[in-house]
This record gives C-alpha cells, sequence and structure tokens, in this order.
C-alpha cells in the first residue's frame, strides 16, 4: 500500500490490485468510496487501459488484423471483455514520495496483439489531486488505444451529479449501444435532480466543462475536470446501492466497432495521455435537508 497526503487530502494507492486508488479523503471525509472488500470491484478506483467499457463479444477488426478476446469479468461469463487489462493486473510502483507516486503496468503482445506500456501519475497538492494516466504502443504495427478513469462514489438519496454533455447513448439490456440520442446543445441530464432520480449504465457524449458530485447531507462537493480527451463520460447508478460512477473516457462502448475514430491509433512508440484533476469544498452555504416530523 502507498499512501499520499498534502494538505486536508489522503490518498492510499494499492498497486498489486489493479494499481488502483483505495481511499481518497478531504479533511476526514470520503470522497470517493473507501475500499470495502477484496475484489477489484470493491475499490474506489481504477484504471481503464488500454480501452474503456466493453467490447461486442471482444471482437473487432485493426487494420487487416482479426482481433478476438476472452471474456474478462471476473466471476461471471460476461460475454463482452471490458475495462482494458490494466485494472486486472499488478503495477509496478516507479517513483513514491509522500506526495507523489507513479506506476507502471507493462503488457506483452497475446491475445490482444500489441504489446504496451501503460503509467499512472498521482499528485497531491493543497488544491486537490491530479490523476495521470498514458500508454505506449510497444508493438511493430498501429495500436488502437483508449484511457479512462472508473471512480465509485458514495451515494444517500439526496446525491446530485451534474455534468453537460449533448449526447446519451441508449443501451441493449447487456449495455451495448443502441441508439445516440443528441440535443443541438450540451446539457444535465439528471435536470438537477438527485442520482436516484435515473438508474443507468450508458455513456455520454460530447461533455463541456467540468462534472460535479454534491453530497448536501454532507456539505460536500467534489469537481472533477478532465483533460480535453476525455469527452465521453459514462455514468452507472445502480438501483438500490449506495454507490454510483461517474467514468471520464476517452471513447464511447464499443468504440472498436462502433466509432473507431474515437480511438487513439498509436503508430510504433507513440503514447497518448489523459487526467482529471479532483477537488474539494464544502457547500457554501451548507444545503442541509430540514428535519421532518
Amino acid at each position: 500500500m502507498i499512501v499520499l497526503g498534502a494538505g486536508d487530502y489522503r490518498l492510499e494507492l494499492d498497486p498489486a490490485r489493479g494499481g488502483s486508488v483505495t481511499r481518497f479523503d478531504w479533511q476526514g471525509k470520503a470522497l470517493m468510496r473507501p475500499a470495502s472488500g477484496p475484489s477489484i470491484f470493491d475499490v474506489a478506483s481504477f484504471p481503464l487501459v488500454p480501452f474503456s467499457n466493453r467490447i461486442a463479444h471482444g471482437r473487432f477488426r485493426a487494420d487487416s488484423r482479426e482481433v478476438a478476446l476472452a471474456p474478462n469479468f471476473p466471476g461471471s461469463d460476461h460475454p463482452h471483455p471490458l475495462h482494458g487489462f490494466g485494472w486486472l493486473a499488478a503495477w509496478d510502483v516507479v517513483e513514491a514520495s509522500d506526495f507523489h507516486a507513479v506506476l507502471q503496468h507493462v503488457h506483452p503482445a497475446g491475445e490482444w496483439p500489441w504489446a504496451y506500456r501503460a503509467r499512472q501519475v498521482f499528485h497531491l497538492d493543497e488544491s486537490g489531486l491530479v490523476l495521470g494516466l498514458s500508454v505506449t504502443n510497444l508493438s511493430a504495427e498501429r495500436m488502437p488505444a483508449g484511457l479512462g478513469f472508473h471512480p465509485y462514489f458514495p451515494r444517500d438519496h439526496a446525491t446530485r451529479y451534474r455534468g453537460a454533455h449533448r449526447g446519451e447513448w441508449r443501451n441493449t439490456a447487456e449495455c451495448l449501444p443502441l441508439m445516440l440520442d443528441t440535443r443541438g446543445e450540451a446539457r444535465d441530464w439528471w435536470e438537477g435532480e438527485p442520482v436516484d432520480a435515473r438508474a443507468v449504465d450508458t455513456a455520454y457524449t460530447e461533455r463541456e466543462g467540468p462534472l460535479t458530485i454534491e453530497w448536501p447531507l454532507r456539505n460536500l462537493a467534489l469537481t472533477l475536470a478532465p483533460s480535453d480527451i476525455l469527452g465521453t463520460t459514462v455514468v452507472f447508478t445502480p438501483a438500490g446501492e449506495d454507490y454510483f460512477c461517474v467514468e471520464p473516457v476517452s471513447h464511447a462502448t464499443d468504440a472498436h466497432n462502433r466509432e473507431p475514430e474515437e480511438l487513439a491509433w498509436l503508430a510504433p512508440g507513440e503514447s497518448t495521455r489523459a487526467s482529471v484533476a479532483l477537488s474539494a469544498r464544502a457547500l457554501t452555504p451548507p444545503l442541509i435537508e430540514p428535519l421532518t416530523t
């Protein structure tokens, strides 16, 4: 485990478990859901590399190559490989100080026919956390690549998520894209309602501006400022759960088959990079729900 601290922020990392974040706090308050068990699905956040979300049945074409990937959902026969390979790998510690860490994951060519090197950079200061993620093609042929972050956030009935996007993908029952609902300008698809108002697991396109999470009952807010490459946001709000996910990513679900131009096609030795800056604040004035009798 690696523990970083700066100002009011504290970050805990587990390199061996997918290079994951296991806790991220501000003034002792959890900004991400603290790790709650031994599974990768129990962590606070994990990286998405070299692709985000699902590839339908693990099959796609890259130039003249037909690629077929086996299912990789732990403990399930879910047919669509997802989230890349970094989240299921142990990462090496390249650097670590009191407020800065670099983790690395090298993947040899195999079922995924390109070798690559991925790096995560975690930097804390008094203004917040910057998460950086990059991938470099180590193969002799160009490689399709995508990046993203998969944080889990605590949730109560008053929690709100705000993010402006032009499009929302409508999905099949297996969470594969079916139809894109696009509007003339970016909008908040929750219209200011609590997270509980909509149960979704889908991607939103053409983001404009930052993403914000508000916990009125905790007098707490978190702003996420993704880099421009992360123009899509996957939102997962499972009904009846005490968490939800807001995932800044570089491409929509199954882009390898539907929108390959959304991917970064890396020449040998070429890299692509993404980042997201996270900063917390107290809600002012405090938004305390009135007591009921």
